[in-house]
């Protein structure tokens, strides 16, 4: 249909460029909330959960078997979700179509002729993180996946691809960061836009968490201080914590956004690990999915942290919820007054601030830089519960950053990734 947009009718002006970029994070958002896959590949199956959890197929998410059998009808299930690479890819083709279509926009077409290359190349730059932000994330969950780097200009022409390694997935993710970091800038072109658009910042917290996949210390280290250094980012206040995760706070580098009714939903982690009053729908005496009482008293051994006072409801209850979370729309009410269709308005942080550092402090202790991995250890302990140096020995300090990890990034989406590449 001549009304519908094509490659062949599209791609003319900026404003389609930025709507094809814009698309690209939606793809992203729909691939991280499907089968609640950004807390089902990263926290689940960790420590943070408890062993007894209910639901269809997220006992099994939780145990690590991914192998039960799903009938290919039950796309609706959860475990048939999270075996979907396909998401990923749409936001792969997405990004090669950018890749491939915005250079040829011609400078007239933008909105400040003058300045047609900075803005065309931050679109393009925005199209290689998230390119390499899906191979990023497919090689940790996956391996060895396809590496496709350009649109098929005809279908009926595409080839299969083979499964590249692990290490090609990385090196490719790599090549793809570094580039996004030549042509992106440190600060957003809209300020609307912070966090949940990517700019250089974003792009070495990506990096800076690739080397620490792959075992590259130094480089993870390099590429972490050039997001702490940058001055664009300051921790929130702990009285303020849970502003963080409502979205774009001073501390959030990348961010998934869902903080407003329209990008907000009710098929979200809040549904899943909270109860009333923090989820006025859920008058049970238990969440859906219970946290692991004990495992998350012995992660914080201190109840004066002001990470329990803040972030935690009924902690020391049989069944403590994690009230990260906790920021609900409901969107009707009976006639009694009772709540109803309830719509979470969280944003999803993929990385922030406290992350960076701690991981800054993991790769100097790698490295033997024992005292800068202490400082930093000691600048998030004592954000939490002032007067919280760490005081022990320098063989376990590395073991220490990596439990401090499990204590500020609690349901964050990093807990299992933390184990698995350690």
């Amino acid at each position: 249909p001549l009304s519908a947009a094509t490659d062949e009718n599209f791609w003319k002006n900026e404003k389609e460029a930025n709507s094809a970029v814009a698309g690209d994070y939606a793809l992203l958002r729909q691939a991280l909330n499907d089968g609640y896959a950004f807390f089902s590949y990263g926290d689940y199956p960790s420590d943070e959960f408890s062993t007894s959890i209910g639901g269809e197929d997220l006992p099994q998410v939780s145990n690590i078997q991914w192998n039960i059998s799903i009938p290919p009808t039950s796309t609706y299930r959860p475990m048939y979700k999270l075996r979907r690479y396909d998401n990923f890819y749409r936001i792969i083709d997405q990004s090669n179509r950018c890749i491939r279509f915005i250079p040829g926009i011609p400078s007239s077409e933008f909105s400040d002729p003058g300045n047609a290359d900075e803005a065309r190349n931050s679109l393009i730059g925005e199209a290689y993180f998230l390119r390499a932000f899906s191979y990023f994330y497919m090689g940790r969950v996956w391996g060895g996946v396809p590496i496709v780097k350009e649109s098929d200009k005809d279908l009926s022409q595409a080839v299969n691809l083979e499964r590249a390694t692990p290490e090609e997935v990385m090196n490719q993710a790599r090549t793809d960061v570094k580039k996004a970091i030549e042509m992106l800038s440190w600060t957003n072109a809209n300020s609307s836009d912070k966090a949940v658009r990517a700019n250089k910042g974003a792009a070495y917290a990506l990096l800076a968490h690739l080397e620490a996949w792959t075992g590259n210390y130094a480089e993870c280290a390099a590429a972490a201080t050039e997001v702490i250094n940058s001055g664009q980012y300051q921790y929130v206040p702990m009285s303020n914590y849970l502003s963080i995760w409502k979205g774009q706070s001073s501390e959030g580098i990348f961010e998934i956004a869902g903080n407003s009714p329209t990008e907000g939903s009710s098929l979200s982690i809040s549904m899943l690990t909270l109860k009333a009053p923090y989820l006025a729908t859920n008058t049970g005496t238990q969440a859906s999915t219970p946290l692991d009482q004990f495992a998350l008293r012995t992660k914080f051994p201190d109840s004066s942290d002001l990470r329990i006072k803040q972030a935690f409801a009924f902690y020391n209850s049989t069944d403590p919820n994690c009230i990260k979370y906790a920021n609900i729309l409901y969107l009707t009410t009976d006639g009694n007054g009772n709540k109803g269709n309830p719509i979470s308005q969280n944003n999803m942080v993929v990385f922030r601030l406290s992350d960076i550092v701690l991981l800054k402090a993991e790769a100097l202790a790698a490295t033997g830089d024992n005292g800068g991995a202490r400082t930093l250890l000691n600048e998030i302990r004592n954000k939490a519960l002032p007067g919280n140096d760490y005081t022990g020995n320098d063989d376990d300090l590395f073991e220490e950053i990596i439990r401090e990890r499990g204590r500020e990034l609690f349901l964050e989406g990093h807990r299992f990734y933390d184990l698995v590449r350690l």
